[in-house]
């Protein structure tokens, strides 16, 4: 069974506009956070991955599709294991909440999509924990 966690959010319209909220998203361990910005619904960023960093994604604006594996061997994980797939759009207030051991990888499916992310560690500390993977791998882009 998975770690991950899919806390749903609210959204509330009337006359003035709308409200999205995460009401029930607490910011115990976030140290930072950062916008991922975009334009181009053919570029897949990922994989990219923490032994030692928990994330959280919220998709801010347009749509996402959000992929997510537990690497068996860091050095040369195995081609076959099993992706987690989120879809995650502005109409639907959720935060995907992934534990330390993840590779992520994502993709827009509308242009000028804007994912927010909070991380639990500084950058410093992050880029000491950074493990990167070939885009190609675990997930068959083209069907996304």
């Amino acid at each position: 069974m998975s770690d991950i966690k899919v806390l749903e959010g609210e959204i509330f319209r009337d006359e003035r506009g709308q409200i999205s909220s995460l009401n029930n998203f607490r910011f115990e361990g976030v140290e930072r956070c950062y916008f991922i910005h975009h334009p181009d619904i053919s570029v897949v960023r990922g994989w990219h991955a923490h032994q030692h960093e928990k994330k959280w994604f919220y998709c801010m604006k347009g749509a996402f599709t959000l992929a997510l594996v537990k690497p068996d061997n860091w050095e040369s994980p195995s081609p076959n294991l099993p992706a987690e797939i989120f879809q995650l759009n502005e109409n639907h207030s959720q935060i995907v909440c992934v534990p330390e051991g993840y590779a992520n990888c994502l993709k827009a499916s509308i242009p000028g999509s804007i994912m927010l992310v909070f991380s639990s560690k500084i950058l410093e500390e992050a880029l000491k924990d950074s493990w990167r993977y070939d885009k190609n791998l675990w997930v068959d882009w083209s069907l996304y």
